[in-house]
């Protein structure tokens, strides 16, 4: 490749993939020598890119994190998934994170050619996102605690508990999850010598403390199973047995089998008994189904449904 601006540019994306490539490799790929790989390796370092170079048997060039963000190549597939991914984090519930989002939106069209920007809007007219409900969270403490995580870094912070109470923690940050429009940090609280949850909305002056930690075993097979479990801890939860006036075939068509595997008992009628969950998601799942039903139990789940029909019943009154 006798261009050099284009051999550059395909040295520069050969580099972007995240891995280690041996000189002779990068020089096979680009059809020119060694020299003239570590020549070019040179005209991108002039130009900001930090290409680290290891020696030995097994070394070779790759791109590493420097002190700016130089100008990133991404083909068609990747250009399209980062506009549709910031044009989603415009509207989510993270303060900053929205403004942010449309500003690098604004920089990537500016450059995007027209088949990409086709199939962005082809996606936009497509789909229709659900506006955000969750309360807002500073993008600085999710970017800091992350780092953290990736350091295995403890960090301190103010917490603000449900009742009100605010106290300082110091805790051993595992992974951030994102549930229920919320994000919390799941972590090794240090004062307490547990595991915990904490809603980063309500985490206030977060900062690192540059001790390094250990990694501890979480409790759950995943942060994500952590999180519910607590979530769900704090309520209690129960199985529903439950008559439904429709065919098994009708029901999973409708729900799938996360309400359990449908028990067919005539052409019109299946029985399911559902995994625990609390008795409000029941409630409103077995509602959603659009048929009648008979609960058999347990009878709490009878109590909620009561409930919930007498709020229906004063609402429509007089209409």
């Amino acid at each position: 490749m006798t261009d050099t601006p284009a051999r550059l540019l395909t040295l520069l994306s050969l580099l972007q993939t995240p891995r280690e490539w041996p000189g002779g490799e990068l020089a096979d790929r680009l059809g020119v020598s060694l020299r003239t790989v570590r020549r070019d390796v040179e005209r991108l370092r002039d130009l900001g890119y930090p290409v680290r170079a290891t020696m030995g048997a097994a070394g070779g060039y790759r791109l590493v994190a420097g002190t700016a963000m130089p100008p990133l190549l991404l083909d068609d597939d990747e250009a399209v998934a980062i506009a549709v991914g910031l044009r989603a984090a415009a509207g989510q519930a993270i303060s900053g994170i929205d403004e942010a989002s449309v500003r690098a939106l604004g920089k990537l069209d500016q450059v995007l050619p027209n088949r990409l920007r086709h199939r962005i809007r082809s996606l936009d007219a497509a789909t229709v996102p659900l506006p955000s409900t969750g309360p807002s969270v500073d993008p600085a403490a999710l970017t800091l605690l992350a780092g953290a995580i990736a350091n295995r870094e403890a960090v301190r912070f103010a917490y603000r508990t449900a009742d009100g109470a605010a106290g300082e923690r110091r805790a051993e940050p595992h992974r951030l999850v994102a549930a229920a429009h919320r994000w919390y940090l799941v972590a090794y609280d240090t004062d307490r010598a547990d595991w915990r949850i904490f809603r980063v909305d309500r985490i206030t002056g977060a900062r690192r403390t540059g001790v390094r930690v250990a990694p501890r075993e979480l409790p759950a097979t995943d942060a994500a199973a952590f999180v519910t479990g607590k979530m769900y801890g704090l309520r209690p939860t129960y199985a529903a047995d439950v008559t439904l006036h429709a065919s098994a075939d009708e029901i999973v068509g409708r729900a799938g089998t996360t309400l359990g595997e449908p028990e067919r008992l005539a052409a019109d009628r299946c029985r399911i008994r559902t995994p625990p969950d609390t008795l409000d998601w029941l409630a409103m799942r077995l509602l959603l189904l659009g048929c009648e039903f008979e609960v058999h139990g347990p009878p709490e789940l009878v109590e909620t449904l009561r409930g919930y029909a007498d709020r229906i019943g004063r609402a429509t009154a007089g209409h």
